[in-house]
């Protein structure tokens, strides 16, 4: 009897992910458990330099900064509850000295210029519609920092909207980098600040938008995160206490479809080594100067050394 339905998946033989791509993920929380996973498995990986962005215009506005190299002025920041903000960016790179904050701001803007232009598979994670206008400027922000909410209007993107912004992205980075491969997903977490229907609202004008995104741009995939969360694992036994985050089992199971999906063969033999070569790497001796722990350490040593005699640039 089976008791599941399964969203099937084809690996991508055209494009798939070894350990010579470069992998450049940004967006929504999500990417950084698949970040996390990449990073574990000593891919070549980078991900989101201004943190965390969750909606489609915030991580327009980066790359249209990073592609024609912004610089971030004192204009650009602002004081708020002790700490130096910048709307364009995630709170983590919040700062109680101003100077601080622009110096990671322009970082952030080279690193991403380098990342876009040098990345063989972008991996993109759209969080939500829901957008906030910050009424002072007109201008949409990131990330509102705990400003009082009265002082934006919060909006609905369109799928017109969302596409549009999509497109420009896309455009944006094949300028600077034509043969990059596009992955997109939804997060498979839900906004429910925002409302149960409001979500379920939110997350289709994003897979109306990316389905006609993926139509008109070439080398451009979407993976079915989102699909997967909601179908496959349907049960509250795969979220965190707070019934909305996916838990370890539920982050694991979406890899390993990833995995499936788009990590090449070779790759996937090589991520077995690597995992064992952690898990030696993770144990904690009962005596650390015993013969028997040291002979351990020897072989560990030695699966290190022959992992890195194929792929040098892999270190632990």
């Amino acid at each position: 009897m089976n008791l599941q339905t399964r969203i099937p998946l084809n690996q991508q033989t055209s494009c798939p992910i070894d350990y010579n791509s470069k992998i450049f993920l940004l967006g929504s929380c999500f990417s950084e458990n698949i970040g996390e996973k990449l990073a574990y498995f000593k891919f070549q990986s980078a991900q989101n330099p201004y943190g965390i962005l969750f909606h489609p215009k915030a991580i327009e506005s980066l790359i249209s900064g990073a592609t024609n190299q912004k610089k971030y002025t004192e204009k650009d920041v602002f004081f708020f509850n002790e700490r130096w903000h910048c709307f364009d960016v995630h709170s983590q790179l919040s700062s109680t000295v101003k100077q601080e904050l622009l110096e990671k701001l322009n970082d952030a803007i080279k690193s991403t210029n380098r990342l876009l232009k040098n990345s063989t598979h972008i991996i993109i994670t759209l969080g939500t519609s829901w957008i906030y206008r910050f009424l002072e400027s007109d201008l949409i922000v990131a990330n509102c920092h705990k400003v009082p909410q009265h002082k934006f209007v919060k909006e609905l993107l369109s799928v017109n909207q969302i596409t549009k912004s999509l497109d420009k992205i896309i455009s944006l980075i094949k300028r600077v980098n034509p043969s990059a491969n596009f992955i997109f997903t939804v997060s498979p977490i839900r906004h429910l600040k925002d409302g149960f229907v409001e979500n379920q609202l939110s997350k289709s004008n994003l897979i109306s938008a990316l389905h006609q995104v993926k139509i008109i741009h070439d080398k451009t995939f979407y993976f079915p995160s989102y699909e997967i969360m909601m179908d496959e694992l349907r049960d509250y036994r795969f979220y965190k206490e707070d019934m909305i985050h996916p838990n370890p089992i539920a982050i694991n199971y979406i890899w390993e479809k990833f995995s499936e999906s788009w990590i090449s063969n070779e790759a996937l033999v090589v991520t077995q080594q690597i995992m064992k070569i952690q898990k030696s790497l993770e144990h904690k001796p009962f005596n650390s100067e015993s013969k028997e722990h040291k002979k351990f350490l020897e072989s560990v040593q030695k699966q290190i050394k022959k992992v890195q005699e194929k792929y040098p640039e892999i270190s632990f």
